[in-house]
């Protein structure tokens, strides 16, 4: 059972995982710190909490496994025990997406700082050869303009891309989560139905050489036009 000893009870590792809870929740607020004028790379520290988190996360994961086989093998399951199983793996999931999105925070801080650093250092360029000659108000007015829709621009990119990662972060879980229902399902049912085990294993060969059929068939049609050439 992975890290965990097959003789640790569901009350000891549900402790664990309430303990690693705590522990998820004050590593985001260490690394939601780093959101708040973030250097232009990551520092050691911001490294090694994220490393922190992803570990706690999978070790997490770790234990709601171990806790669903243990269920799994008893005869008679407890609704307490389900509920709070569900429970820890709504909270995980949940502390998952928020890893996400401190994730992406911090990302579009840092390249926000790392975008005005570099729109100043133009600024102070421009200012410093136009030193030596008459300023043009109305120039340096249009370069200010210039270098603000450039950053509303950035700035848009990064929220659209951002908001597509969510999107598709949620796609896949709901997918995900369907495609494990179905299997149970077909699991349950097949264990049922006397004989449906062999019809499915017919359907996948016949699957396999209907397949393998079509695969010979192009290679030929394939073979056959280069000769022609």
């Amino acid at each position: 059972m992975s890290d965990f000893t097959s003789y640790a009870s569901f009350g000891q590792l549900r402790s664990q995982a309430r303990q690693l809870e705590s522990q998820t929740e004050s590593l985001f607020l260490t690394y939601s710190s780093f959101s708040q004028h973030p250097p232009p790379a990551p520092t050691e520290e911001e490294i090694k909490v994220v490393k922190e988190l992803e570990e706690t996360l999978a070790k997490r994961e770790d234990i709601l496994n171990t806790l669903s086989r243990i269920l799994d093998s008893e005869q008679v399951s407890s609704a307490t025990k389900l509920h709070h199983l569900q429970r820890h793996k709504e909270i995980l999931v949940e502390h998952q997406k928020e890893f996400i999105r401190l994730k992406g925070v911090v990302e579009y801080e840092r390249q926000h700082t790392n975008l005005l650093s570099s729109v100043r250092n133009d600024i102070d360029a421009f200012r410093s050869t136009s030193s030596s000659a008459p300023v043009d108000p109305r120039r340096e007015a249009d370069y200010m303009l210039n270098e603000r829709t450039r950053i509303d621009r950035s700035n848009n990119m990064v929220d659209g891309i951002l908001s597509q990662a969510y999107a598709t972060r949620e796609e896949f879980g709901r997918q995900g989560q369907m495609l494990m229902n179905i299997q149970r399902r077909v699991t349950s049912t097949a264990s049922r139905i006397p004989g449906i085990n062999s019809i499915i294993a017919k359907i996948n060969t016949r699957k396999k050489r209907d397949s393998l059929i079509i695969a010979t068939l192009i290679s030929v049609c394939i073979l056959f036009l280069f000769f022609l050439r």
